[in-house]
C-alpha cells in the first residue's frame, strides 16, 4: 500500500478526508502511482497532470524521502521506502512571486 499526501485544495476537490493509501499494480513509478490515484479519484484528472500529455502541471511538485522528484522520469521507480509504504509520496502546490 502506497501512501500519498495531497494538499488541502486537492483533497477538497476530490472530497478526500486525510491522506490516501493506494494499491499500485506493477512497478511503483510516478506514472503508475498517479494513474492509480486518478482512477480512484477521477475529480483529480487534469489537476495534477495535464489532460492529454499527462505531464506534471506547472506549480505542482512531487517529493519523497526528502527529495524533489518533480523532474524525474515518470517511469523511473520511486524510492524503495515509498514502494514499500514506509514513506509517503507527497504532491505539493508550488508558489511563485516576489
Amino acid at each position: 500500500m502506497i501512501q500519498v499526501e495531497l494538499p488541502g485544495h486537492l483533497r477538497d476537490l476530490a472530497r478526500i478526508e486525510g491522506d490516501v493509501v493506494l494499491d499500485v499494480d506493477g512497478p511503483v513509478t510516478q506514472r503508475t502511482l498517479l494513474d492509480a490515484l486518478e482512477a480512484r479519484y477521477p475529480a483529480l484528472r487534469g489537476s495534477i497532470r495535464m489532460h492529454g500529455t499527462l505531464k506534471r502541471r506547472p506549480y505542482v511538485r512531487y517529493y519523497a524521502c526528502l527529495q524533489d522528484l518533480s523532474h524525474d522520469d515518470p517511469d523511473q521507480p520511486l524510492p524503495e521506502p515509498v514502494a514499500e509504504g514506509r514513506e509517503p509520496f507527497i504532491v505539493l502546490g508550488a508558489i511563485s512571486g516576489g
